[in-house]
């Protein structure tokens, strides 16, 4: 393991670094980026980490998490230079945060499962909020950034709290079926307006059904399409072994080799 020594001054050598291209004389690139720029970048970074975390190779982790640190740091450093905040006032921030929300660790209450843990840090942080006067509006935490699914969950997770929910999992699925009837209809219609609206209820409502059966549906779909990548690079593969491409093949011969792979386990 690591010396804290050793973290610290990779940190500090980075930040110097990262001066030096914000610097006069330094890179023209760096020195023109704003923190919404970076905040692009960030979002990208973040993804990638994700993707890395999904494997198995750790150098490949650790070679994305610093992607990751340097935008953190590069907003950090603008803010500095505009005397906003700098980066010692985010880590005092967020280490006293996390004292706060831990108060079962760094003070005297007792709590006996994960699940209480979850529950004391939604109350210390709705405590939190009301302190400073900020809305109370449950989804006002949630960002607009966030992939539509998973966006979504979210934001149904927050009104079910506030008792705004279907009473079981039946109920979603009826209103499923009555949102596919609702589809049907605009599809007859050839209403494209309509069409859009209601495919959009139809993956509202996916949603709340998928977190009635505590599956995260990002996740599943996420899933899915990697599943759908991997078959398809199976038909690719065996249509090539035949001597042909997907362009000149029946779509009855790719479904036999779709058929063949998910046999496979594919």
């Amino acid at each position: 393991m690591e010396s804290i020594n050793e973290a610290q001054k990779e940190l500090l050598e980075l930040v110097a670094l990262l001066r030096k291209l914000r610097a006069p004389g330094g890179c023209p690139w760096d020195r023109k980026q704003t923190p919404r720029d970076i905040g692009r970048y960030l979002l990208d970074e973040a993804y990638e980490v994700c993707d890395a975390l999904a494997g198995t190779d750790a150098l490949h982790v650790r070679e994305e998490l610093g992607d990751l640190l340097f935008q953190i740091l590069f907003i950090a450093e603008i803010a500095s230079e505009a005397g906003q905040y700098t980066l010692a006032d985010v880590l005092r921030e967020i280490k006293e945060k996390m004292i706060r929300r831990h108060p079962h660790v760094f003070g005297d209450v007792r709590v006996g499962s994960a699940g209480e843990v979850k529950s004391l840090w939604q109350e210390i942080k709705k405590r939190e909020r009301a302190d400073k006067g900020r809305d109370e509006n449950p989804f006002v935490n949630i960002p607009r950034a966030l992939p539509a699914l998973k966006r979504a969950q979210k934001i149904t997770a927050a009104a079910s709290v506030l008792g705004f929910d279907w009473p079981d999992a039946e109920s979603v699925r009826l209103k499923l079926k009555e949102e596919l009837g609702e589809l049907d209809r605009a599809l007859k219609d050839a209403d494209a307006r309509k069409i859009e609206e209601e495919t959009g209820d139809i993956l509202f409502t996916l949603v709340n059904l998928s977190r009635f059966m505590n599956v995260d549906a990002e996740d599943a779909l996420t899933g899915c399409v990697e599943k759908f990548l991997r078959r398809f690079s199976y038909i690719a593969s065996e249509l090539q072994a035949r001597g042909r491409t997907p362009h000149q093949s029946s779509l009855a011969e790719m479904d036999a080799l779709w058929d063949e792979a998910k046999e496979k386990g594919i």
